[in-house]
């Protein structure tokens, strides 16, 4: 089994590199997830890939009973956990490796997925889904207006070993593969970026009814 590159990046180049003014995602992907975790009436959510917890203060405790955070590097979720101790009893934090151990996600209302399908392919990211069983699902997926997926940055070499799992994420594929499973798309986003590349938040519901 191939290890998993995203455990070789550091959480500190990881979010200086998308905190640069140059880059902002950081700053975008806050203030997306503001709205994610708001806009429905559920009471339990999962953010797949949450690395250092970036957007779990806007987590209302009195709305969200438990919120999961699933990553694969164990080094994050250790930073989210001593960043978020305000969270304790509604945040549970969880080591999955989503191409391999989508069976140990547990259902949940909302599944919110930001920059993480274009790492697992959407085959992988349609196990988690329907392992969820979520009744909303929330994704962000980067657009690139050129040929390079990691915008250029002093912390470029901590990307060196991304793209042999990266996939070229379309918004056309993503609503096709959460139709095959039973998902139609309720809301589209769009955030543009400052180096030209741009956001787009794709929301799905699970069946006919809103």
């Amino acid at each position: 089994m191939m290890n998993n590159p995203w455990k070789a990046v550091s959480l500190s180049d990881y979010e200086n590199h998308m905190a640069l003014d140059s880059v902002q995602q950081l700053q975008a992907l806050n203030q997306m997830m503001k709205g994610q975790l708001n806009q429905y009436d559920i009471q339990s959510a999962m953010i797949l890939g949450i690395a250092g917890g970036n957007g779990l203060e806007h987590v209302d405790t009195e709305r969200l009973t438990k919120v999961y955070g699933v990553d694969i590097n164990t080094e994050y979720l250790a930073a989210t956990k001593e960043r978020y101790k305000n969270l304790s009893g509604v945040l549970k934090c969880l080591c999955v490796d989503l191409n391999h151990e989508t069976e140990k996600l547990p259902r949940v209302e909302l599944l919110i997925a930001n920059l993480l399908i274009e790492y697992i392919g959407y085959e992988c990211f349609q196990k988690a889904v329907k392992r969820t069983d979520a009744k909303y699902v929330s994704c962000i997926i980067q657009i690139n207006t050129d040929d390079s997926f990691v915008s250029e940055s002093p912390y470029l070499h901590a990307f060196d070993d991304i793209k042999q799992v990266h996939h070229q994420m379309d918004e056309q594929n993503l609503k096709d593969s959460m139709e095959a499973i039973g998902y139609r798309l309720i809301q589209t986003l769009e955030y543009l970026l400052p180096n030209g590349k741009k956001f787009v938040q794709l929301d799905f519901c699970k069946g006919n009814k809103f």
